[in-house]
């Protein structure tokens, strides 16, 4: 008996959900470093915030 040959539909959508779930890796590691990127701007603002209320006469 000849081994079967896989399904192409199988196969589609097995690349499809591999496809996808590098999709969707990437976008949560951009989410991670926008989060970081924005306090890291928060911390920014609010050192300068305070440097200026210290110094201000």
């Amino acid at each position: 008996m000849a081994p079967e040959s896989p399904d192409p539909l199988e196969s589609l959508e097995q690349e499809h959900d591999e496809r996808r779930r590098a999709e969707e890796k990437r976008g949560e590691r951009h989410m991670w470093w926008y989060l970081a990127y924005f306090l890291f701007g928060i911390h920014l603002v609010a050192l300068v915030m305070i440097y200026a209320v210290t110094h201000s006469k």
